[in-house]
């Protein structure tokens, strides 16, 4: 039987590549979008939603695990 996890993507927090937790270097990997662009996405979400990003990104460094 295949294994079915076994070439399943893997959503964690970036230990290479991190500006200050990782989080948004292992989303921009899981999503293959180049890092600059889910850094800037993030950026404008805390400037116009500044308390569900920050919850979000706190919940995610908390969460996610370190790979």
């Amino acid at each position: 039987m295949k294994d079915y996890y076994h070439n399943t993507r893997q959503l964690y927090r970036a230990n290479f590549g991190k500006k200050v937790t990782g989080v948004c270097a292992g989303l921009a990997r899981y999503w293959q979008l180049d890092v600059r662009l889910v850094r800037v996405a993030a950026i404008v979400a805390l400037i116009f939603l500044t308390v569900p990003t920050a919850v979000a990104y706190f919940l995610a460094t908390l969460l996610l695990p370190v790979r």
